[in-house]
């Protein structure tokens, strides 16, 4: 069984949460919130983005990094990073495993890259650019993970419901 885990730490833009809540929601894919939060959770926009699907996503909290990686030391991690050399089409994902994401404005802390660096990744894009949007990432992410494992539990092929030629 596949299970795929998108993990934020400190997002600070309301509508790109709820856009990755509802990529979680498509994807049957768990949302972990690390805080602090740049927004609250009742935040309209943060609910809008997610449009309806709020009760079929199972999220998750952390008051901080320090208590979401000790509750998950032994799990498989993947930190997205415009620093990292590999590519994360390169990365092979498990069956379960956490993508794991930094701040808008600031990424992952230097130190957690530091000490992971051999399960950093970077999504690949222009030089002259400092970094992708956290919503876009996070879907490539994970449906990148969902392609490896041959999209389980989702509709990846046949007709699509609704849809006649």
């Amino acid at each position: 069984m596949s299970h795929i885990h998108i993990v934020l730490v400190e997002p600070e833009i309301p509508q790109n949460t709820g856009n990755i809540a509802r990529t979680c929601a498509a994807t049957g894919a768990t949302l972990h919130l690390v805080k602090p939060l740049g927004f609250t959770v009742d935040n309209a926009k943060l609910k809008r983005a997610g449009l309806d699907y709020w009760d079929k996503l199972d999220i998750r909290y952390y008051e901080n990094l320090e208590e979401f990686l000790k509750l998950h030391e032994n799990d498989p991690l993947f930190f997205f990073t415009t620093k990292a050399p590999r590519m994360y089409t390169e990365a092979v994902y498990p069956a379960e495993c956490f993508l794991v994401f930094g701040k808008e404005t600031a990424g992952l802390p230097e130190w957690l890259l530091q000490e992971n660096g051999q399960n950093c990744v970077r999504i690949p894009m222009r030089d002259t650019l400092r970094s992708l949007n956290l919503s876009n990432c996070a879907a490539i992410a994970v449906y990148e993970a969902l392609r490896q494992q041959g999209f389980p539990d989702l509709r990846a092929d046949g007709e699509p419901t609704g849809f006649h030629w």
